[in-house]
């Protein structure tokens, strides 16, 4: 059973199989976002799920940084990402054209960056992450 469907630009229909979420600040005791943090945390995020799903492909979204109007400090300007950062497993029909449609299958583990903690859902999934060039990234497994 998967968690939500979401429709790619490509028009290929892709199925969330598992997903996690954590705050993108959560555990930040001094400072303030900036560069070199979110740097960290977007570096980190990609290797979380190397780590969790070391036997799929992983897709890093490049994530939105937002530049508020706010005085940054000795670290440089204030740089904010999304709040919810997120791994997820996704699953769909081989992307090989002469595999077996019943046979095989294709996933990809992609991690991104979004505003809120809601399940990518359809059309109406962020831009950035429904732009993913699923062809040339996913692999195909025998079931």
């Amino acid at each position: 059973m998967s968690l939500s469907h979401i429709v790619l630009s490509s028009g290929r229909s892709i199925e969330l199989t598992e997903l996690r979420m954590s705050s993108v600040y959560g555990g930040m005791l001094e400072g303030y976002p900036c560069k070199r943090v979110n740097d960290l945390q977007v570096s980190g995020l990609q290797l979380q799920a190397e780590r969790a799903f070391p036997s799929l492909p992983v897709h890093l979204v490049p994530p939105v940084r937002a530049y508020p109007d706010q005085p940054g400090g000795a670290f440089g300007p204030v740089e904010v990402l999304p709040s919810v950062s997120c791994i997820g497993v996704f699953g769909s029909t081989a992307v090989a054209p002469g595999l077996d449609p019943v046979l095989h299958r294709s996933a990809l583990t992609a991690a991104w960056f979004q505003p809120t903690p809601v399940v990518p859902s359809g059309e109406d999934a962020d831009v950035a992450l429904r732009s993913i060039h699923w062809e040339e990234l996913a692999q195909d497994y025998e079931l």
